[in-house]
């Protein structure tokens, strides 16, 4: 009977352990997720960006950011405290890589679903609609859409639904230079290397609001492309799929989701918009 008690006692130890860390958490205070029926715990390596305030961030050995919060709610949710969490950076252009060798096991890093991606992995949510815009330097009059590029130079990132957009919509009237990270394409157009970035506008926001650029950079124009932001699984693993997008439902269900989006972008003035539907990817 002892022995029973003991393991009943440790058992919820472990869980309110889970919970005690998940609402730590990384910039926005999350709520306290219900564990998932079957939650199985254990570990899990999860993609994040890097290099994105607001979003995915990493700072010494802190990681901060709405996808970090995310990724560490559906973890809970999961059964996986965050100390049970492996962060790995995954720049867009190795995302589905990160997948299929199994250096990840789910990814969080402002991840489009588009019907190519699928033919590759398998999506959970999505959890964020973005829009496309630009980002340009604070005092630049003469941009404010892509057609205003004409000869101009734009920056993007190498495998992104952004780049991909420019490339079949402006081909040759646009100069187009792509990087690796987004960072990247911030720091180009702050020394005037560049004449504007393009990504989806949450992610600008996230630069534009770091005490770095702030003042300095501005987003222009209204949004030209939906971007569903879904979480990356492993190809075939469609009951790891449904398990997050469980977790995912709660997570906006209890108010963690804009809870976690008003701390991370909301300083931007960054209209925090209406959640997406999980399950639907």
């Amino acid at each position: 009977m002892r022995t029973i008690q003991r393991r009943i006692a440790a058992a919820a130890l472990a869980a309110v352990t889970a919970i005690t860390l998940a609402g730590c958490g990384s910039g926005g205070e999350v709520g306290t997720p219900a564990p998932l029926p079957g939650a199985s715990g254990g570990s899990l390596k999860i993609g994040i960006s890097f290099d994105q305030p607001g979003l995915g961030l990493k700072t010494g050995d802190t990681y901060t950011g709405f996808d970090v919060d995310t990724a560490t709610y559906v973890a809970a949710a999961l059964g996986v405290s965050k100390d049970k969490i492996t962060w790995v950076e995954a720049n867009p252009a190795d995302r589905e890589k990160l997948l299929e060798d199994g250096s990840a096991d789910l990814v969080f890093s402002t991840y489009s679903i588009t019907e190519d991606r699928k033919q590759e992995v398998d999506f959970a949510g999505p959890y964020f609609v973005a829009h496309q815009t630009l980002l340009v330097r604070r005092n630049e009059e003469d941009i404010s859409s892509p057609e205003t590029l004409n000869g101009r130079t734009l920056c993007s990132v190498t495998g992104t639904t952004s780049s991909a957009y420019i490339k079949d919509n402006f081909k040759g009237k646009i100069t187009l230079k792509e990087y690796p990270k987004f960072s990247d394409c911030v720091s180009a157009l702050a020394a005037s290397t560049v004449d504007a970035v393009t990504t989806d506008d949450v992610i600008l926001a996230g630069f534009a609001a770091t005490p770095q650029y702030k003042g300095k950079l501005r987003l222009v124009g209204k949004g030209f492309t939906d971007e569903r932001y879904g979480v990356g699984v492993k190809k075939g693993n469609t009951d790891l799929v449904t398990k997050v997008n469980e977790a995912l439902k709660q997570y906006i269900t209890d108010g963690s989701w804009k809870k976690s989006l008003q701390n991370n972008v909301g300083p931007s003035g960054y209209s925090i918009p209406s959640p997406p539907t999980p399950g639907t990817a």
